[in-house]
């Protein structure tokens, strides 16, 4: 009798097809129905999966809302491009871009409303996708400090909110009748003087 452990198999892999139907329902739905009204077996029906396909995915529908949320939207890029206004234009315009789309406007609507009455959704959603975008942040302003444009006691995480405030404000209210990304431009210029 051999003592070598015996291995499991993995069973049937994940299908990239099943997923990709996951991600597009929940978006159909939140579409539809709102946040407070998707359930796991509504996106399990539209999908056409089983509950347990989704379960094997994500451990709750806060994780699934906002990896469909994130799936719509580009990779985080981190511009290099030698000066902290060139790299700032680059994120302000990649944010326009993505967010003043009416699918866009629809998701940053429905964020802002989860968030604010679901603890856990605002959680899962700063964890998974917040974050990242403040640490790739963090790495253009210490560029720039590097190169001394701006001062170096400037706290990154701070401007980064800053920042993402200000956005969340222009694209919510349109509060100028120049361009979002050259308003956006300007308040950050008072931040970083």
């Amino acid at each position: 009798m051999s003592n070598e452990p015996i291995k499991k198999s993995a069973g049937r892999p994940r299908s990239p097809q099943s997923h990709q139907a996951i991600l597009q329902a929940t978006l159909d739905l939140l579409a539809q129905m709102g946040y407070d009204r998707l359930s796991i077996d509504a996106i399990a029906a539209h999908a056409g999966v089983g509950k347990t396909t989704i379960y094997r995915r994500y451990r709750s529908k806060e994780e699934l809302v906002a990896d469909a949320i994130e799936s719509i939207r580009e990779e985080i890029k981190i511009p290099d491009t030698g000066t902290v206004w060139g790299d700032l234009d680059s994120i302000i315009e990649n944010a326009v871009q993505t967010s003043l789309t009416p699918i866009g406007r629809q998701i940053l609507a429905m964020i802002i409303s989860a968030a604010s009455s679901n603890p856990k959704f605002a959680q899962v959603y700063w964890q998974k996708y917040l974050q990242p975008r403040r640490a790739g942040f963090h790495i253009v302003i210490e560029r720039a400090k590097a190169r001394q444009e701006i001062q170096t006691d400037i706290d990154s995480d701070l401007v980064f909110d800053l920042i993402s405030g200000i956005m969340l404000y222009a694209m919510v209210f349109t509060p100028t009748s120049e361009p979002i990304s050259a308003y956006i431009r300007r308040a950050i210029s008072l931040i970083l003087k």
